[in-house]
């Protein structure tokens, strides 16, 4: 990735650069600490506002409070923000936990720390996302040196840190080849961009040496079956997560355990207990299409044996049903993926009342035609299918989290020194 330092003094300065950048094929743009400094969140709001799209860092170098300071730039818009790698573990650790809450990125920076490598490894494990070397801008102008400077430690700390390393010091188009060579992953450069003639292609000769394709605006989207495909790999806490907290279905249980699906929803509105029009569902849903029920919530069931079998004939993934539902213990032994409100032996009658294919509210939670329902022993969550890839993306990330936590654990730390509480 390029990132671009607009360590400038004034707003338009930097959207400008900025503008000239991105169209050179930046990715990355960075609120400098002396723009934070000079004007506050208003910056990294406005960044984000005019370029939504652009990964956005605040480089705070917070060193006290990381809670309160992540939790500042997440709400103006940030994606990353950056603290200083000789903070207080207790600092890092509460900067992260805040991250993880508010779906955003630690970046630390490692100026000023003697043991670059032993300091990487613990910030690793202490959970921050990126590990910046940074020559400070002081010792380039006094002591001349770059970030390239030192590529043998550089290059032994990419080798031995998991996650990506960014660079940022006296970067120009001469030594961007050394880093990539290093394998940087992320490159900071700051007046070589804000102070070139033409930003713009300046920019695209970085971003061709580093490998950035400018050409590419958005990612390419995985094809809807595959997206499923991956969707149903992730427990429904880690889609909450990455909703931040949203889209959970509230109170219903799984009839099979053990079972996760996922696929687009088919929606059923009915009342009273009337079952014709959810019947009728199956005839017309498509095969692996999650059929949701909202059936206001009542104790008759509007689901059962006879349903099942019909709706396994049709390649129906699965029935979600705010409301009843019966012949628990044959649906079990079918295996059939179903969750429900209520069980109850008694069914209503099928008058054929209600609506068929249009938004409705099931167990809390709005859902529109073709939503993705992902559904497991856990729960029920709802992602809008205007947001389906982005949600999946930030589910992935929750679970890398995740793992690290697990394997912090197994290591022998206790989950409070791992969120800093």
């Amino acid at each position: 990735a390029l990132q671009v330092a607009l360590d400038v003094l004034s707003i338009e300065d930097a959207l400008t650069i900025a503008e000239e950048a991105v169209a050179g094929g930046a990715n990355w743009l960075e609120a400098g600490t002396p723009l934070i400094k000079n004007h506050g969140m208003v910056a990294v709001k406005r960044l984000k506002g005019a370029f939504p799209d652009a990964v956005v860092v605040a480089d705070l170098k917070t060193m006290d409070t990381g809670d309160i300071e992540v939790e500042m730039a997440a709400k103006n818009g940030a994606d990353v923000v950056g603290v200083l790698g000789v903070a207080p573990d207790m600092t890092i650790k509460r900067a992260v936990n805040t991250a993880s809450a508010h779906n955003v990125k630690i970046m630390a920076d490692l100026i000023g720390v003697k043991d670059k490598l032993g300091r990487a490894r613990e910030l690793e494990e202490l959970g921050v996302d990126y590990i910046l070397v940074h020559t400070p801008l002081d010792v380039q102008r006094v002591m001349l040196e770059k970030v390239d400077a030192a590529l043998d430690e550089l290059k032994g700390l990419i080798k031995n840190v998991e996650v990506p390393v960014a660079a940022a010091g006296g970067i120009t188009l001469e030594t961007a080849p050394h880093l990539r060579d290093a394998g940087v992953s992320i490159f900071v450069v700051g007046r070589a961009l804000t102070k070139a003639k033409d930003v713009t292609g300046t920019a695209r000769r970085f971003c061709e040496i580093i490998g950035v394709m400018p050409e590419e605006k958005k990612e390419k989207i995985p094809e809807p079956g595959q997206m499923l495909k991956e969707f149903e790999a992730l427990p429904t806490p880690f889609i909450s997560d990455a909703m931040k907290r949203f889209g959970a279905m509230r109170g219903l249980r799984p009839v099979v355990k053990g079972v996760r699906v996922a696929g687009p929803a088919y929606t059923v509105r009915t009342l009273g207990g009337d079952w014709g029009k959810v019947v009728k569902a199956v005839d017309l849903a498509s095969p692996g299409d999650v059929i949701v029920v909202d059936a206001q919530g009542m104790d008759v069931a509007v689901w059962g044996e006879l349903a099942t079998l019909s709706a396994m004939k049709r390649g129906i993934k699965a029935v979600v049903i705010d409301g009843g539902i019966r012949d628990v213990d044959d649906i079990e032994r079918l295996g059939f993926p179903a969750w429900a409100r209520h069980i109850a032996p008694n069914a209503g009658e099928p008058h054929g009342h209600g609506r068929l294919n249009e938004p409705i509210a099931c167990a809390g939670q709005p859902v529109s035609p073709g939503d993705i329902v992902v559904a497991d022993e856990i729960g029920v969550v709802v992602v809008p299918r205007e947001r389906a890839y982005e949600i999946l993306k930030k589910a992935k990330e929750v679970a890398k989290k995740e793992k690290r936590y697990k394997e912090g654990i197994e290591r022998g730390r206790t989950l409070s020194e791992i969120f800093g509480l």
